[in-house]
Parts: C-alpha cells; structure tokens; sequence
C-alpha cells in the first residue's frame, strides 16, 4: 500500500511518498501554495501517478494537544483532499516535526539557504514515517 504524506504551509506545502510496501517515507517535492484548487490538483495528480492508497496530512496540534487555527486549516485541507481525490485521509499528529527536520539538517551540515528550500519536504517525510511506523507496531 502507498501513502502520500503532506506537511501544511502557508507558503509551501512539503510531500513525502512512501515505498509500495508502506514500510519507508521518502521525501518528494514541495509545492508552492499559490491557490487551493493548484495545490488540490497537483496533490489529486501525485496521487494518480504514484497509484496512492491514504494520504496523511500533518496535524499541527499545540504543546499541550489543543487544536488551534493551524490544526483547523489542516482538518479543512484534509476533508478537502478526500474530496478531491476520492482516497481515505488521515490527521496525524506533527508536533515538533519541523524543529526535528531542522536539528537533523544542521547537524548534516546544510546551509540554510538550502535548508529553507527542503525544510517543508523533510517534515513531510517525518510526518509520514511516524505514521507508517505507528502502523507497523499494530
């Protein structure tokens, strides 16, 4: 089964794939958010190219598990894509999941210029992988 995992921006939107078994997230591209209808179809095309079975959008809930707007948008965009794409949607929680990609970028040594460009797709490949690992210990 293939998953498409999507961490939210307001400015870029960061896409990971895993592999046809489920079992590993890799990160694929980010999307520049220019409108809703762009961003939904280019996530409905990934989803036909890559024969897509669930995508898991990033729930970025507060420290203490609270939702705020962010967590709001994400549930929206979620019920958005499940529309669009006709495939099951799955919140998942990505508290601290940015920070994680930005400690693991600095210590590889990255420029930030470089960082800022693949920032969004590392979370998203975070995101992703928490989620295929949750489902592997079931």
């Amino acid at each position: 089964m293939r998953y498409l995992g999507i961490d939210l921006g307001t400015v870029r939107v960061g896409v990971a794939l895993s592999d046809e078994t489920g079992f590993l997230a890799q990160g694929l591209e980010v999307i520049p958010v220019r409108d809703e209808a762009q961003l939904l179809e280019r996530v409905r095309h990934l989803c036909r190219t890559y024969a897509v079975e669930r995508v898991v959008v990033g729930l970025p809930r507060n420290m203490d598990g609270s939702r705020g707007p962010a967590a709001e948008r994400a549930e929206r965009f979620a019920a958005l894509v499940a529309e669009a794409t006709g495939l099951p949607v799955t919140l998942w929680d990505e508290r601290l999941t940015t920070a994680a990609a930005e400690r693991n970028m600095v210590s590889a040594d990255l420029s930030r210029k470089r960082r800022r460009q693949i920032i969004d797709r590392a979370a998203a490949t975070l995101i992703l992988q928490s989620f295929l690992d949750a489902q592997g210990a079931r």
